[in-house]
């Protein structure tokens, strides 16, 4: 919720990058502020100084010792790489953060973060053995456990490292008992300074005690962690309760029977995840309609055992009338619908937001003993209730920390005060139960101000006396933890200027307008992701933060806030930001909050035009109907371009086509002039359907859309093909957004004047089908054509296997398909809209096929994308991320698919394996004479 503009950002490529950028720093007195994925929720990593962004290149595992459990990493490896390196042993990393996708071993370092197996596995601090950092005056130490002779040695250095052997022991004495008494009780702590580590028993360890300084103290660069077994079962247990209270006092039990986790959600939490697609299955799991639920595990390596304290565990909760009906979910296939919802409690309650009325993270983040859970979350509640605010409760009730986000107006003066009195009541609340007021994500902007008050004058005076220690000079993320403005200071939405005025060609009215489409984003980061699902492509290429989602949408939001947001848009340093967007439409509904920058950047390309005037190249590609009609009616003379080395070249020197680029070939014998030179064919008795005969498929592919046609035929379908006019799609991506919008009214008036009532619309090219039902809408919001088309959409797999189920399509058990593996590509705008399960459910009904899907993103190709000059590397690099590894791991014989024609183009060029369209598949195996 915190807006600090940095003077610059430094991508360093080593240890030696980050002591340059300090000195330098230090002797300019400009502020450093390090920074692993950028995601703290406290506001640590926004600073108006120098940005350390680690992410992007210390991302190297160093060295992985199984024997020994411990890993050497730098700081930038993101929690899910580290685990991922650890699995073939057996081992994890502990502390298991909802963000392990994206969040850095660093940053968990600096927050001292800790996750819902905390119950187990305890916090950052208790898995670091040594860190390598850059202290304020730019010299480079190693900090790891020393007796005291060590101590001693080091602390006869005139350096600053000596300085802080030596200093640091004579705080400890000077403030020896608030250093014993005044820290709060509860072992869950990830708030202030930890002088408690170093007055205790264990040797002088300040590896530890820098954990959880967020940044203040040192930069850290490497790290030495331990980890730990990684159980290889787990099951689990998901109480279904009436009330909150009712969860939380269902815990007690749980604990008694000695889980793994016990986490709590809310129905708010629920009720989100059932908008999304990707969160479908969730609903068919459950019981009812939940105000809550509880997730409880048992992991290890003996099942029976776990399902004995699973069983344990719904014994006592019905012995003792806890909850009205307990799911058991015992196999990863019954467990993958619960937890990926569970790991997305954020993102989807930041999705509840409206305008600028948000779940701020400003009182989520405390924790009390779980004896007191139950009464302090009833009383947080009249807190809430007191000062006419909502929220959703989730989180990590085994530990009696819950995650509760109020939606707040930070751009209303009146809310803001709500806020901090709120802050201030919960405050006194933690402190009256023995309670933390950070457990996990550290003090930063939000809980900084009300350190002095929790941990008292002199343990507060011990903390200022530490940071002069480390950072004479106040360079080290200065404001955070000691002498720290007030909460309500740097607040984002308050310090938004008023947006002048702006026309749009695209309808964003129910988003609050362009600007309020763009500042939808809560910078939670998923766009980062690099291991899974396909957002942010271009980023998973570069790993710069300008080229995520989050950081288009920041720099979206910055220029729609200048005074003429219309020629903002048309500048240069912003079209870069968008140029790798590929438009791939993931961020639509991978991100939590819907950022759609496919969207935003079509608008962002037509006021450029504007401006600029309109390339070449995008008037070719946009009127790539045209263009394929043309190639078609002079094929083969259209294709020698494609074969010829030096035409390509003269293309790329002219339009800037890429020349390493294949082009698709033209076919002669397009799909309408098949379809109209074919002899008449009788109504079938299953019903109209009109098939969309777009760009490719009528014109390069026309195979694809003969064997969808003569599919729906055999099942009993009168298909009417519709070939009139181009959808828009090429138009749109290009910013020739007037152009799309002449498009879309016309071929959505002949699509649903043109045929029967209600029947189905159907294509084979994502890319196409879709912007029938989704940016039709943007583009002629009231044309009842455009309403009617949009709710007739269906995939033609969905007809087909209807067809196949019932009896009406009867596919050959002893096809050449039998016994081989499929191995499925989803195309991205399927993946945003639908999915792809309707896709993987009519290849599974191919006698005798193994279906497997890849779990890749984008292929990179992207309609034109992948054609143009300067972006054919990026393009590449996304297909190296996932897609091309996949398909040449597996051996010749197994069959690849792909449903969109870029995906094809891509996985050919890349792989040099051929795919094929699922129909094509089908249509193969399809039993004739029937």
């Amino acid at each position: 919720m915190y807006s600090i503009r940095p003077l610059g950002v430094v991508y360093p490529r080593h240890a030696e990058d980050i002591a340059a950028a300090v000195t330098a720093a230090a002797a300019l007195g400009v502020p450093i502020t390090p920074r692993g994925a950028g995601t703290s929720l406290a506001g640590q990593t926004v600073g108006a100084g120098l940005v350390l962004d680690t992410s992007r290149h210390l991302d190297r595992i160093h060295d992985l010792d199984p024997d020994a459990r411990t890993a050497v990493v730098d700081v930038g490896v993101v929690q899910d790489q580290l685990n991922l390196a650890a699995a073939p042993h057996g081992l994890q990393f502990g502390p298991d953060t909802s963000t392990s996708n994206r969040a850095t071993i660093g940053g968990m370092t600096g927050n001292n973060s800790a996750g819902s197996g905390s119950l187990q596995y305890g916090m950052t601090i208790d898995h670091v053995r040594a860190l390598d950092v850059v202290l304020s005056d730019g010299s480079t130490v190693r900090f790891e456990p020393v007796d005291e002779a060590e101590r001693a040695r080091r602390a006869r250095a005139d350096t600053l490292e000596g300085r802080l052997y030596r200093g640091l022991p004579e705080i400890l004495e000077r403030h020896a008992r608030s250093v014993a008494e005044d820290f709060p009780a509860f072992w869950r702590r990830a708030c202030g300074y930890r002088l408690d580590r170093l007055a205790d028993d264990t040797p002088f360890d300040l590896a530890k005690f820098v954990v959880g300084a967020e940044g203040t103290l040192a930069v850290t660069t490497r790290a030495v962690v331990d980890l730990v077994p990684k159980p290889r079962h787990a099951v689990f247990a998901v109480g279904h309760f009436t009330s909150v209270p009712a969860a939380i006092d269902a815990t007690t039990d749980a604990l008694s029977c000695d889980p793994a986790q016990v986490e709590l959600m809310d129905k708010t939490i629920l009720d989100l995840s059932r908008s999304k697609i990707e969160f479908a299955d969730l609903g068919k799991s459950l019981e009812g309609d939940p105000a809550a639920l509880l997730f409880v595990s048992f992991t290890g390596d003996d099942t029976a055992e776990l399902t004995d304290r699973l069983d344990r565990l719904i014994a006592l909760w019905q012995s003792n009338g806890h909850g009205y009906h307990t799911l058991r979910a015992v196999t990863p296939a019954q467990q993958a619908a619960l937890l990926k919802v569970r790991k997305s409690s954020l993102g989807l309650l930041m999705a509840a937001s409206v305008g600028t009325r948000r779940p701020l993270a400003f009182v989520e983040d405390t924790a009390v003993d779980p004896v007191h859970l139950s009464a302090y979350t009833q009383r947080f509640k009249e807190v809430l209730d007191r000062h006419g605010l909502e929220a959703g409760f989730y989180g990590h009730a085994s530990v009696g920390c819950l995650h509760v986000r109020p939606f707040v107006d930070l751009a209303d003066p009146a809310q803001q005060a709500a806020m901090r009195a709120v802050a201030v009541e919960v405050k006194d609340l933690v402190r009256e139960c023995g309670g933390v007021n950070s457990s996990e994500h550290g003090d930063g902007l939000a809980r900084s101000e009300f350190n002095r008050e929790l941990f008292g004058d002199d343990l507060y005076e011990a903390m200022r006396e530490v940071k002069g220690l480390f950072d004479p000079d106040n360079i080290m993320n200065p404001g955070k933890i000691v002498d720290a403005p007030a909460m309500t200071d740097h607040l984002r939405d308050a310090n938004l200027p008023e947006p002048g005025p702006l026309r749009t060609t695209l309808d964003f009215e129910v988003v609050g307008g362009m600007r309020g489409a763009a500042d939808r984003c809560m910078n939670i980061g998923a766009c980062r992701k690099t291991t899974t699902g396909v957002m942010c492509p271009s980023y998973i290429a570069t790993k710069m933060e300008e080229h995520s989602t989050r950081g288009r949408a920041n720099a979206l939001v910055k220029a729609l806030s200048e005074p003429d947001p219309a020629a903002a848009l048309a500048d240069d340093r912003l079209h870069e930001v968008l140029d790798l967007c590929l438009m791939c439409k993931a961020c639509k509904s991978e991100c939590p909050l819907g950022v759609d920058i496919a969207t935003l950047k079509s608008e962002t390309l037509s006021h450029r035009h504007a401006v600029h005037g309109t390339p070449l190249r995008s008037r070719v590609f946009g009127a790539i109907r045209t263009l394929n009609r043309l190639g078609s009616a002079t094929a083969p003379l259209s294709n020698l371009p494609g074969r010829t080395a030096w035409m390509r070249r003269a293309m790329g020197r002219v339009i800037g086509i890429a020349p390493e680029r294949p082009l698709p070939v033209f076919e002669r014998e397009t799909l309408p002039r098949w379809y109209g030179r074919r002899r008449s064919v009788a109504p079938g008795s299953a019903g109209p359907v009109t098939f969309l005969a777009d760009s490719f498929t009528s014109f390069t592919e026309p195979g694809v859309g003969r064997a969808a046609i003569e599919l729906l035929e055999a099942a009993g379908h009168t298909v009417r093909l519709e070939s009139g006019g181009c959808c828009g799609r090429a138009s749109l991506s290009k910013g020739l957004v007037d152009d799309a919008r002449k498009q879309a009214g016309a071929l959505a008036r002949r699509l649903s004047e043109g045929s029967e009532a209600g029947s189905p619309i159907v294509g084979c090219e994502p890319s196409c089908l879709f912007t029938l039902r989704d940016e039709h809408r943007a583009l002629l919001p009231e044309d009842p054509h455009v309403r009617d088309v949009g709710g007739r959409v269906r995939q033609v797999e969905e007809l087909l296997a209807e067809a196949i189920d019932d009896g009406r399509l009867v596919l050959d058990p002893d096809s050449w398909l039998a016994g081989r593996k499929v191995l499925y590509h989803g195309h991205c705008h399927q993946k945003a809209e639908v999915g792809t399960a309707a896709t993987v459910a009519l290849l599974a009904r191919i006698p005798g096929a193994e279906v497997a899907e890849v779990d890749a993103g984008c292929c990179g190709m992207a309609g034109s994308f992948g054609f143009e000059a300067e972006h054919y590397d990026v393009s590449i690099e996304v297909g190296e991320d996932r897609l091309f590894p996949a398909v040449r791991a597996e051996p010749e014989d197994t069959v690849v698919a792909a449903t969109g024609v870029s995906c094809r183009q891509q996985i050919q060029h890349g792989t040099e394996r051929r795919a094929l369209h699922p129909v094509e598949l089908v249509r193969s195996a399809l039993v004739t004479g029937r």
